[in-house]
């Protein structure tokens, strides 16, 4: 994982059209798409501008006021995901059915709107399915619905909050022990397994990059076949791994995934729901505008630093 991100300095190399088309030939060559040096030719600026263009968004983001923050915030992600395909998809966009947003919402919230309980919906097409199809080599997405509380319940950042409104813990930290990481015993009970189970499980789940020891709960995790699907997370405010405490369905949902889902339905709320929106951002009735603020502050930097370890992976 990118554990030596430096915010957008860490991208300095990659505006440069030079070091965008090195950087592309050599995806090229590894996913043996044909013509490596023309497409890395032709898509290197193409790929540069979404990235600065990404970054742009960003920086805008960062000093406009809250209202406008999921707006940019979201078109921000779009273009640094948009890069992303590029350096596995030369031919990107090959047609228009990849340019919509790939996910919807209910477009009029009903009385006694909550956020947590708000949903979106997965598509057939967009740049939702084919981001997780191109990037996470995640099929069949259609028709199923996320809870805005499950998405927040996946960002690791977020277990503060969620200790001190809901009495309840969303992750727990895995401890660096003489160089190798270790998973805390308190988890066995939570996901009711052996240790023996724990590590096939984990090990799954992981796609082989964690490797167990002969001793205790202890293992190696390799960093270098990161692929965004992997149960353990990163908390980039206090440099920590995490494993969820719930091992359900979304155990291994890309983080990344997490963060376009909020940001669009954040986005299409400060866009369409006026109404509710500005109540919450002045009135600040419940527990939604402590999260959605506390998550904005969040993918602020995480967007960026989630992207930069798929480009650098």
């Amino acid at each position: 994982m990118a554990a030596n991100f430096n915010g957008w300095k860490s991208y300095a190399s990659f505006f440069s059209a030079e070091h965008c088309q090195t950087y592309l030939k050599s995806n090229y060559k590894k996913w043996n798409i044909d013509n490596p040096e023309q497409k890395s030719y032709e898509n290197c600026y193409a790929f540069l501008y979404y990235l600065e263009h990404g970054q742009i968004y960003y920086q805008q983001a960062e000093n406009a006021p809250l209202i406008l923050k999921p707006i940019l915030l979201f078109y921000g992600l779009v273009h640094l995901i948009k890069a992303c395909i590029l350096t596995i998809d030369p031919a990107y966009p090959e047609t228009t059915s990849v340019l919509a947003h790939g996910v919807s919402t209910r477009k009029r919230k009903k009385q006694n709107y909550q956020f947590f309980q708000d949903e979106v919906k997965f598509q057939k097409n967009g740049l939702f399915p084919f981001m997780s199809e191109k990037m996470f080599h995640m099929k069949r997405l259609e028709g199923d619905k996320i809870t805005m509380e499950e998405l927040l319940e996946l960002i690791p950042e977020l277990d503060d909050l969620f200790m001190k409104h809901e009495s309840k813990s969303i992750f727990t930290p895995i401890y660096n022990l003489h160089g190798q990481l270790a998973v805390p015993e308190k988890i066995l009970d939570q996901y009711h397994m052996t240790e023996e189970r724990l590590k096939e499980f984990l090990t799954s789940k992981s796609g082989n990059q964690i490797e167990f020891s002969n001793e205790g709960l202890l293992f190696q995790f390799n960093k270098s076949t990161f692929t965004g699907i992997s149960p353990i997370k990163f908390n980039l405010e206090n440099g920590s791994f995490v494993l969820p405490l719930k091992k359900e369905n979304l155990f291994v949902f890309p983080e990344l995934l997490v963060h376009y889902l909020l940001l669009y339905n954040l986005s299409m709320i400060a866009r369409y729901e006026t109404e509710w929106w500005s109540e919450l951002t002045k009135m600040m009735p419940n527990r939604d505008y402590p999260f959605i603020k506390t998550f904005l502050e969040i993918t602020l930097h995480k967007g960026p630093f989630l992207i930069y370890e798929y480009l650098m992976s």
